[in-house]
């Protein structure tokens, strides 16, 4: 299939892909135009995840490659974050579930499973055999999860018991396992737990009334004395530090599906300023919707600088927490600002669902607080830039 770059990447930042991403990019991305973006509307105004639509994202490998037990050829970090941003440009929930499967699901696994549970569990999760969650932010504690986190897991023989309650858990409203991360009462240490959602006292109900990321299927988990047997602990998983193992990955392609829903937005914006005529011709034509473009395309193009050098050096294996931390504080804002610009463009028909921009708008609030608000990760920097933490 033939791949054309976007018009979005002004400096042409996808040349860095070989032959066979760039066909893997041209097969996603024709998947997702023709049966993907048709239906996203009414799936986010039903506030319904698209199910449909699992299978041949997990054919066309797109939930399965970014670890070695799983990943159907060799690619590059910057590859897998232009396929979060070609998920994002398309539909903010749709790039979440791949981003929950494949990085945080699967991610905790691959990073803090043993060779046995890799091996066990792994294979499922690419195939979509399984669908998988992670569950670490908790009703009480978000940002301060290192210290606040409430919910407990305490060892009787061979079974762990774990007590507490999660929230904002994406899939797991239909996830077959979940990744739980829960504080042991013997050494206060938090430790990881595969637990499958059939377990009893496990329970997932869905969080209703969002307004953004609407067809993501986020849930408020309890856990009233589940157990789980000690088989299932993550036998990697030891301390809180070992989350950030996962997170530095995660969150640097969170940036990546930030400048996607900044592109959706600005690709929106284009085709309706070409084709609305007001005053006699189109409003293209105004030197202030010229002005408004611009400046979008100089975020995205200044994002994805960012973002390429940040998986470049996920590559090089020379990243730091402090690297996807900036990336994903800048990113988000950036896109804030872009899909804003882009609505401003629409006039009233902004507001409507039939244009796209209103879904872009409204879900770029979320990837703009998930998995580190700004604030948070400004922190993670400046503790970087100064040698001082300064969270508390």
């Amino acid at each position: 299939m033939a791949f054309e770059q976007l018009a979005a990447d002004f400096y042409g930042f996808e040349n860095e892909l070989t032959d066979q991403e760039k066909e893997a990019i041209a097969a996603l991305r024709a998947y997702l135009e023709t049966e993907v973006k048709p239906i996203v509307n009414e799936y986010w105004e039903r506030a319904e995840f698209p199910k449909q639509v699992i299978p041949e994202l997990h054919r066309l490998g797109v939930a399965s490659f970014a670890w070695d037990e799983t990943k159907p050829f060799d690619n590059s970090a910057v590859f897998r974050g232009f396929v979060a941003l070609e998920l994002a440009r398309v539909d903010g929930s749709v790039a979440t579930y791949v981003g929950v499967q494949n990085g945080l699901a699967a991610g905790t696994l691959s990073a803090c499973g043993s060779q046995e549970q890799k091996d066990e569990w792994l294979p499922k999760l690419a195939s979509g055999e399984i669908i998988g969650a992670f569950g670490l932010t908790e009703p009480l504690s978000g940002s301060d999860s290192a210290q606040g986190l409430r919910t407990t897991a305490e060892r009787q023989g061979d079974e762990w018991v774990i007590n507490g309650a999660k929230r904002w858990i994406g899939n797991a409203t239909f996830s077959d396992i979940t990744v739980i991360w829960a504080k042991d009462v013997a050494d206060g240490q938090v430790k990881g737990f595969i637990v499958p959602t059939e377990t009893p006292g496990y329970t997932a109900t869905k969080i209703e009334g969002k307004q953004a990321l609407r067809s993501v299927q986020n849930a408020d988990i309890t856990l009233e004395n589940v157990r789980v047997p000690e088989r299932l602990r993550l036998q990697n998983a030891n301390s809180f530090r070992d989350t950030a193992k996962v997170l530095r990955a995660t969150r640097a392609e969170v940036a990546w599906a930030a400048v996607g829903v900044a592109v959706g937005a600005y690709e929106a914006a284009v085709k309706y300023a070409s084709e609305r005529v007001q005053f006699g011709k189109p409003i293209a034509s105004h030197q202030l919707v010229q002005d408004l473009l611009a400046k979008s395309l100089a975020n995205i193009t200044a994002s994805l600088a960012l973002v390429v050098q940040v998986s470049r050096m996920l590559d090089a294996g020379t990243q730091r927490d402090e690297h996807s931390a900036l990336a994903k504080a800048f990113t988000t804002s950036r896109m804030r600002e872009t899909v804003a610009w882009a609505r401003e463009i629409f006039g009233g028909n902004g507001i409507v669902l039939d244009y796209d921009v209103t879904r872009f708008f409204n879900d770029a609030e979320a990837v703009y607080s998930y998995e580190g608000t700004r604030e948070m990760n400004t922190l993670i920097v400046g503790r970087a830039i100064t040698g001082v933490a300064a969270f508390v």
